[in-house]
């Protein structure tokens, strides 16, 4: 029997703190009306000191789940897109899947730049398909405004924090995931990133003054490279699915810039009232942009029941792709009880956590104890 993989839930965590053009002004050289034409952007929202990518990844999983009928130890696997994790090792997802509970689920992160909500989904997908797994929790995650060198008017005024989170299950009735493209050039790897901190360039007092632990980005040339591939993307993965593009209700694109998702909408012969947009009120979340422009579209009725859905994205790497989903089904309603119940697990998962942390200290009180008697 064929198994789809349906989306039956979403969620959104963005920081309170908002950063506008105009503010920015204050302390580079630039101007709301510069940043306005180059991007589209007007304002972003920023991390406060408590915030990080696992507390808002954490944040929006919860409220993806909250939609669902899915208890937190029912959820089998957790990925984590990010280009900005919690700690080079170990994985966000791991923080997450403390953090909400899901005491029987694998958890890992995902780096494929601003492609890699796309990339995990595929994959969270492709599992459920296989029976590996039943459901799954995917989030992209940022908070981009750590890596920013804020004396660079070219990629200061383009980031923002958020998170957006999609729980998949399993099911029978056809339409979920359809297709998916997954592309890469690593020839491109120059063009966009933050050059030291990993293993070919460690971190040292030199690296540190030089501002290498920040996003270097040639912009012209990620520009070009964006709205070649946007558009090739989206054809194909549509293809792949059997569709026509007249047959695609809404397009999701990464939100980078809006001149770019103007000229892939132009090449695609879309109108740009089928594009979701918020880049002005967000900025480039990275990772996050795609399921945070999808809960805004899903939650301002733009979605609706039978829609095939095109996500596309692109990011450093170089990395690109695309995915057709079919909206199969609306929001399962969940009682209120039933929310405040799951909320109370998960609080109680947090002091299972230091409970566990605890026994493992003990543990090592006991195995040194014995160890110095042998001796």
């Amino acid at each position: 029997m064929t198994r789809y993989a349906h989306i039956t839930g979403w969620g959104m965590a963005v920081p309170k703190q908002v950063l506008t053009n105009e503010q920015i002004a204050q302390f580079v050289d630039t101007s709301d009306d510069w940043i306005f034409s180059r991007s589209g952007i007007r304002e972003r929202r920023i991390a406060e000191e408590h915030e990080s990518t696992a507390s808002l990844a954490t944040r929006a999983a919860l409220r993806a789940l909250d939609r669902t009928d899915l208890r937190p130890r029912e959820i089998d696997l957790i990925i984590v897109a990010t280009s900005s994790p919690e700690h080079l090792y170990p994985a966000t997802a791991c923080f997450v899947q403390d953090g909400i509970g899901a005491a029987h689920a694998g958890a890992f992160d995902l780096s494929a730049a601003c492609t890699g909500f796309i990339y995990a989904l595929n994959m969270a997908a492709q599992s459920i398909r296989t029976g590996s797994i039943e459901n799954a929790l995917v989030i992209g995650s940022e908070t981009l405004s750590r890596f920013i060198n804020w004396e660079d008017r070219t990629t200061s005024v383009l980031f923002g924090d958020g998170a957006g989170a999609f729980v998949l299950q399993a099911g029978q009735e056809p339409g979920g995931v359809l297709s998916c493209v997954m592309r890469s050039d690593g020839s491109g790897a120059n063009l966009l990133g933050v050059p030291a901190g990993g293993s070919r360039i460690p971190t040292s007092e030199k690296t540190v003054r030089r501002k290498l632990h920040t996003i270097h980005m040639n912009g012209r040339e990620v520009f070009r490279f964006a709205t070649r591939v946007m558009a090739s993307s989206t054809r194909e993965a549509v293809e792949r699915a059997g569709l026509r593009l007249n047959d695609v209700e809404l397009v999701i694109p990464h939100q980078a810039n809006r001149r770019i998702i103007e000229a892939a909408a132009r090449a695609l012969r879309i109108p740009m009232e089928r594009f979701v947009l918020n880049i002005e009120r967000f900025g480039n979340t990275s990772t996050a942009s795609i399921p945070i422009a999808a809960c805004e579209a899903i939650e301002g009725g733009r979605v609706l029941p039978g829609d095939n859905l095109v996500l596309v994205g692109f990011g450093a790497g170089l990395t690109w792709g695309a995915m057709v989903l079919q909206w199969i089904s609306p929001e399962r309603p969940v009682p209120p009880a039933r929310k405040r119940l799951r909320r109370l697990r998960s609080s109680l998962s947090r002091i299972g956590s230091w409970v566990r942390r605890f026994v493992r200290w003990l543990e090592g009180l006991i195995w040194r104890a014995r160890s110095e008697r042998r001796r």
